[in-house]
């Protein structure tokens, strides 16, 4: 293994050279607050700072320090996925409820795409757009079908699509059969996007106080008593904005989130030539596989971040590294001497339906579920969330009129993870 790490190789995020979780204590526990909210992450933060600006005195905590989950570890796209289609949403919750929930999905994008302009918030936006490579021949006419549709008016998606012979110009690799160019997607530095929206926090005069894990939550009279790791505190409301790290402190959500283990490596920095050989756009890139894998350039295009499922169990980052660099070798031979200079995981959130959710239950205001979308959606629902602690009525959304589904025996651990990987690899190999 040890051939294949550069000699400064880290088991962390690649994104925190340049912006590390923040880990400064703001201030002491105070004994109460109007608005506490579990959880520093995108979803926290943008609602922290609608109810901030809201006049509502407001405090943030963490487990971790302060962006240390999935928040700081992502792959940096943004796009537009809600994974049902609109005939599938139609048919569970009905024509309008299904054109609203893809229309805030394609809003999502334009929602992080203003407040990153308006807040000026230095993280390295960008409408690159994305590749969608097919894995099969047979995967390249879904995605001439499925793109072919448009989608209905006001919800059209603009895609074209790129043959095997042309997708050079897209990605210097023949292992898809082409693929689809999505041009309204976009990416960014997720961990700079983190801290810039911390900072903006704190400006609005929210308090984050990391290293504060809530250990129990429990009702008093109007509000909620909430014991943490520094203390306990009095809250008038509770958000609870732990997504893919929901743990036993709110078994109700627990058993709604299904954790994943996402894992990512970062190449040691490569040549101008070769990077334009390989990426020469800066288009996010993912395929058609169940178990997917996702990639990019990093922000100054020196180095490929890559993205998957490497093992049907989640494993340790260090051995994943090396899976994960056979993979990105299988589809680009020529970095047969690539080496690893990062490689770390973190857990996203899925959902029994597939979608996001946010609402509030037990007078627990929350959302997630993202779905691997969460950059996007995770801000707009996260903003969402804190207008509708505020009682704006353009905290109204889609998302909190559906039903939050379970399974039976379901409570956390998703046991049946494993062996669905294991087929979903199966039916990869096989192309179908």
């Amino acid at each position: 293994m040890s051939d294949i790490l550069t000699a400064d190789f880290k088991a962390e995020p690649y994104w925190w050279e340049d912006a590390a979780p923040f880990a400064a204590s703001d201030g002491d526990l105070p004994q109460r607050t109007d608005v506490l909210i579990i959880g520093s992450g995108y979803t926290g933060l943008h609602a922290a700072l609608q109810t901030a600006r809201g006049g509502r005195d407001t405090l943030v905590i963490d487990a971790e320090a302060a962006g240390w989950g999935c928040s700081t570890r992502n792959g940096g796209q943004i796009s537009t996925s809600i994974k049902p289609s609109i005939e599938a949403l139609t048919a569970r919750h009905g024509e309008a409820i299904a054109h609203a929930i893809h229309r805030e999905g394609h809003e999502s994008i334009g929602f992080v795409e203003r407040f990153v302009r308006d807040e000026k918030i230095d993280c390295d936006f960008r409408t690159a757009g994305r590749f969608y490579g097919a894995h099969s021949p047979r995967h390249y006419d879904w995605l001439a079908g499925k793109y072919a549709k448009k989608g209905p008016p006001g919800l059209e998606v603009e895609a074209h699509m790129v043959s095997r012979s042309d997708q050079h110009c897209e990605i210097g690799t023949d292992s898809y059969f082409g693929g689809a160019v999505i041009p309204a997607h976009a990416n960014l530095h997720p961990a700079k996007y983190h801290s810039g929206l911390a900072q903006r926090v704190l400006e609005a005069g929210a308090h984050i106080i990391p290293y504060c894990r809530a250990e129990a939550i429990d009702r008093d009279g109007g509000g909620f008593r909430v014991r943490t790791a520094k203390g306990t505190l009095d809250a008038r409301t509770v958000v609870i904005a732990t997504n893919g790290y929901t743990g036993p402190l709110t078994p109700w959500h627990r058993r709604r989130f299904i954790p994943i283990g996402s894992y990512v490596i970062a190449t040691e920095p490569l040549e101008p030539a070769v990077i334009d050989r390989l990426m020469p756009t800066d288009r996010n890139i993912v395929d058609t596989r169940r178990v997917v894998f996702y990639y990019r350039t990093s922000p100054d295009r020196t180095r490929i971040v890559f993205g998957g499922r490497v093992s049907i169990s989640e494993t340790d980052p260090t051995q994943s590294a090396g899976r994960l660099r056979a993979h990105l070798v299988r589809l680009f031979p020529e970095l047969e001497a690539v080496r690893i200079s990062h490689s770390w995981m973190g857990f996203v959130a899925y959902t029994f339906d597939e979608l996001m959710h946010i609402g509030e239950t037990d007078g627990l205001h929350f959302a997630g579920g993202y779905c691997g979308s969460g950059v996007g959606l995770a801000s707009y629902l996260g903003m969402k969330l804190g207008k509708r602690v505020l009682g704006a009525p353009d905290g109204a959304t889609a998302f909190a009129d559906i039903p939050f589904p379970t399974r039976p025996f379901y409570t956390g651990n998703p046991w049946f993870l494993a062996p669905t990987v294991a087929v979903y690899n199966v039916l990869d190999r096989l192309g179908v």
